[in-house]
C-alpha cells in the first residue's frame, strides 16, 4: 500500500547523491529560479513522505477498510507517483546535459533552462499539495481512526513460531485414519497400475493428505512424480514434465527444455512431438514401479489425454486430487477417498495448534475458550479456514476484548463472502503493507505456479516492496517475508532443498482469487 511512497523517497535519495544534480545547480542556478534552493526544498519532501508512510503503517486492520482512510492513503499514493516522476525528470536530463559537456555550445538545440525551470517550479508546487493532503488528513481522520497504537497493540503481538513447526505430522489433524488407507492402496498385490482418487470440496486439505502420504512413501518407488494439472492445461506441456520428473531431472521444464544433454542420444525435448514424448514415457517407466500424482484435476479428458503414456505400467499407483465427481469416478469404487469436514474436536485442536503455538501443550486458556470455539465452528471443519484463522489469531493479544475484537470482524465479513473466502479476507487484511503488497504480487502468475523462493525474493525486492529493516538487507526481509506469508498459510510450501529449506511454494487458487479481485 505504501510501496509508492517508499519508491518516492528513495528516488530522492539517489537524486540528491547524483553528481550529475550538483553540476545542473552549479551551471544554472543563476538563471533558474528555485533551482539554488531545490535540495532543501526536496529534502523536506522526502521528510514529509517519510511520515505519511509511517502514518500508513500503524493503521490498524479496521482502519485501512474504511473508505476515508483509504481516499487520504489514495491521494498519498498520487503525490508519491508525482514525485517519483519529477525527479525521473530531473535525472534524465541532468545527465544528459552532464554527457554533453559543454552546455553552453547545445543550450539551443535543448533549452535546459526552460526544463529545470519546469522542474524547481513543480518541487514548489509539490509542498504546496503535501500541505493540502496533510490539511485533508486533518479534516478526515478522526481522533478515533487516527489513534491506530492502541487497537494495533491489542491486535498485533509478536509471533514466535518456527516455519518446522508448521510441518509436523502431529499438526494434520483427523488423517490418520485416510494417510493409512491411501498407504495400504499403494502397496495392494495388484500386479496392474491403479488409479487412486482423493475428492472433495476446495480448502478441505487434499493436496496436503496426498502430499504427506507422497513424501512418506516416495523412496520406495524407483520412478516418481508430482504434476500439478489445475484448471488450464496443455497435455504436451504436461507430459514434458512427467518425463522430466522420472527422469529424475528436477528442473522445470523450461530450464532445460532445449538443453541437447537432458537426455542422453535423445533430441531435445523441445523438438519432441507429444508421441515421441509418450514413446520416451513408457520406456522410461516400463517393468519399474512407479508412483504418479496428478495433483487439482478439474477435467475428466485431461487424465483420457495422458493416459496412453501411462499404459502398460507394472504395480504403478496414480493418485489423483480433485474437486470434481466425475474426476473422482476414474478410479474404482475401492480406491476412491473423499475427504470431509474435520469434526469438532480435530478442529479446535488444529486451531489451537496454530494459535496457540508458543505453549508447550497448544492450550487455550480458559477465558478465551468460549470465543475460540465460536472462532472454529465458522470455519465448518475446513482446514484451509482453521489453519488461516489460527495463523491470524497467534498474532492477537489473548484477552477477551482483543478476540472478540477480531470474531466481530470476523462476523461482518461472513455477512458478504462464504466462511472461507471471509476468513482468508480478514487475514489478508490483516496483513501488513508489505506483506500485502508481496501477496498481490504472487496473485500475478498463473494458477498452481510452482514459485521459486530465490526468485520471488528476487522479485519482491527489485519491484521495492521490500526495504532494509533493522540492519537487515533487503533480500534478508524479503525471506522473513516469505516465511510469514507461509507462516499466515497465504502461500503454501511445495518442495524443501535437501536442508529443508523452502525451495518452491504455490497459492492456494481460493486465496489467489481473493487476492486477484482485491487488485
Amino acid at each position: 500500500m505504501a510501496e509508492a511512497v517508499v519508491l518516492a523517497v528513495s528516488k530522492i535519495g539517489t537524486t540528491l547523491a547524483e553528481d550529475a544534480t550538483k553540476v545542473v545547480i552549479a551551471k544554472l542556478s543563476e538563471k533558474v529560479t528555485n533551482l539554488k534552493e531545490l535540495p532543501r526544498n526536496v529534502t523536506r519532501i522526502q521528510k514529509e513522505l517519510n511520515m505519511m508512510n509511517n502514518v500508513i503503517q500503524d493503521f490498524s486492520t479496521s482502519d485501512i477498510r474504511k473508505y476515508v482512510i483509504k481516499g487520504w492513503i489514495a491521494e498519498v499514493r498520487k503525490l508519491a507517483y508525482h514525485v517519483e516522476n519529477i525527479m525521473d525528470k530531473y535525472l534524465y536530463y541532468a545527465h544528459q546535459m552532464q554527457e554533453e559537456g559543454k552546455v553552453m555550445k547545445f543550450i539551443k538545440r535543448i533549452d535546459y533552462i526552460k526544463i529545470f525551470n519546469e522542474v524547481a517550479d513543480d518541487i514548489v508546487q509539490i509542498e504546496k499539495d503535501i500541505k493540502q493532503v496533510k490539511d485533508l488528513k486533518e479534516w478526515s481522520l478522526t481522533v478515533e481512526q487516527m489513534n491506530p497504537n492502541e487497537s494495533t497493540y491489542i491486535e498485533r503481538q509478536g509471533s514466535t513460531v518456527c516455519l518446522s513447526e508448521l510441518t509436523k505430522d502431529e499438526d494434520l489433524m483427523g488423517i490418520e485414519d485416510n494417510r493409512k488407507k491411501l498407504t495400504q492402496w499403494l502397496y495392494t498385490s495388484e500386479p496392474h497400475s491403479t488409479v487412486i482418487t482423493v475428492s472433495g470440496m476446495g480448502g478441505l486439505g487434499k493436496t496436503t493428505l496426498v502430499r504427506n502420504v507422497y513424501d512418506r512413501e516416495k523412496g520406495n518407488f524407483p520412478r516418481k512424480a508430482w504434476i500439478v494439472v489445475s484448471q488450464t492445461y496443455n497435455v504436451q506441456d504436461l507430459l514434458r514434465n512427467l518425463l522430466m520428473k522420472i527422469a529424475n531431472k528436477e528442473q522445470p521444464p523450461s530450464a532445460n527444455m532445449d538443453r541437447m544433454d537432458v537426455y542422453e542420444k535423445q533430441p531435445p525435448l523441445a523438438n519432441m512431438d507429444i508421441y515421441e514424448v509418450q514413446d520416451e514415457i513408457n520406456k522410461k517407466m516400463k517393468d519399474t514401479k512407479c508412483l504418479i500424482v496428478l495433483d487439482d484435476v478439474w477435467d475428466y479428458e485431461a487424465y483420457i489425454k495422458i493416459r496412453n503414456a501411462l499404459k502398460n505400467l507394472q504395480e504403478s499407483r496414480i493418485i489423483i486430487t480433485t474437486r470434481k465427481e466425475d474426476v473422482a469416478s476414474l478410479a474404482s469404487s475401492k480406491c476412491r477417498l473423499e475427504l470431509h469436514p474435520l469434526g469438532d474436536t480435530d478442529s479446535f485442536n488444529l486451531f489451537c495448534r496454530r494459535a496457540f503455538n508458543n505453549k508447550e501443550d497448544y492450550k487455550c486458556p480458559s477465558e478465551l475458550m468460549e470465543v475460540a470455539t465460536s472462532i472454529v465452528r465458522r470455519c465448518q471443519g475446513l482446514p484451509l479456514a482453521i489453519v488461516s484463522i489460527g495463523s491470524l489469531m497467534s498474532s492477537r493479544q489473548e484477552t477477551v476484548y482483543a478476540w472478540n475484537r477480531t470474531y466481530n470482524q470476523l462476523k461482518d465479513e461472513m455477512l458478504n463472502n462464504d466462511n472461507i473466502r471471509a476468513i482468508l479476507n480478514l487475514s489478508y487484511h490483516d496483513l501488513p503493507g508489505d506483506l500485502r503488497n508481496c501477496v498481490l504480487y504472487c496473485s500475478m502468475f498463473p494458477e498452481d505456479y510452482s514459485m521459486s523462493r530465490e526468485s520471488l525474493v528476487r522479485l519482491w525486492v527489485a519491484e521495492g516492496f521490500v526495504v532494509r529493516k533493522d540492519g537487515n538487507n533487503p533480500e534478508d526481509v524479503a525471506e522473513g517475508n516469505l516465511m510469514e506469508l507461509i507462516r499466515r498459510n497465504m502461500l503454501v510450501i511445495y518442495e524443501n532443498d535437501e536442508l529443508g529449506k523452502v525451495n518452491t511454494c504455490k497459492m492456494h487458487d481460493i486465496m489467489r482469487d481473493l487476492a486477484l479481485s482485491v487488485a
